[in-house]
């Protein structure tokens, strides 16, 4: 089978966009492996053990998107930055939910020296970066979605500007500025929590 183009995936957004649900149909097939790669690419950062699986990231994912109302689809890039959005959304609350049964769910209570000897938790870090993201939204709005667009998303310089309708240059520029922000800020984090 041929690979679809970035037209024909173009279109069958538009066409579900305006309520052809059989444009939906044909339209995941086409997007489908893209999405298993992204979401795979998102559980690569997590542990091996990790309870949400790539094959349940992308159904929900895929549940979210059929459930989205009113979306005027643009193009390819802008399908898979929501897609990506909304991965990042089901990793940081699933994340959150795996947090908050280990502080308060009927979890030991350790003393900081036995703390200091607990795994390294990712859930953790996801949380932060969201935070931090966040945080770097209410400032800049584009940095923070280049960022989500760049690291959860998986799109290109080239595809970030066309999502964001700048140069890529700028993109490469914010892009550097944005991580150097939240490598500072979650740092901070870091040491504050320490």
């Amino acid at each position: 089978m041929s690979t679809p183009s970035s037209e024909d995936i173009t279109r069958l957004l538009q066409e579900w966009s305006d309520g052809d649900q059989t444009a939906l149909t044909k339209l995941m097939p086409l997007v489908y492996d893209e999405l298993r790669r992204l979401a795979h690419r998102y559980m690569a950062q997590e542990r091996s053990d990790h309870t949400l699986q790539t094959t349940a990231l992308v159904h929900e994912a895929y549940l979210r998107l059929v459930g989205q109302k009113d979306v005027q689809w643009q193009n390819r890039a802008h399908f898979f930055a929501v897609s990506a959005q909304l991965m990042r959304r089901i990793l940081v609350d699933h994340a959150r939910t795996q947090h908050a049964a280990k502080r308060g769910g009927g979890g030991l209570k350790l003393s900081l020296d036995e703390a200091a000897n607990v795994p390294y938790e990712p859930a953790a870090e996801l949380i932060a970066l969201d935070e931090a993201l966040t945080k770097l939204a209410d400032i800049d709005r584009r940095k923070s979605r280049i960022v989500e667009l760049r690291f959860f998303g998986g799109l290109t310089l080239d595809e970030v500007a066309e999502m964001l309708s700048v140069s890529s240059p700028t993109v490469m520029r914010q892009w550097r500025v944005a991580r150097a922000w939240l490598y500072r800020e979650m740092d901070k984090e870091d040491h504050h929590d320490a």
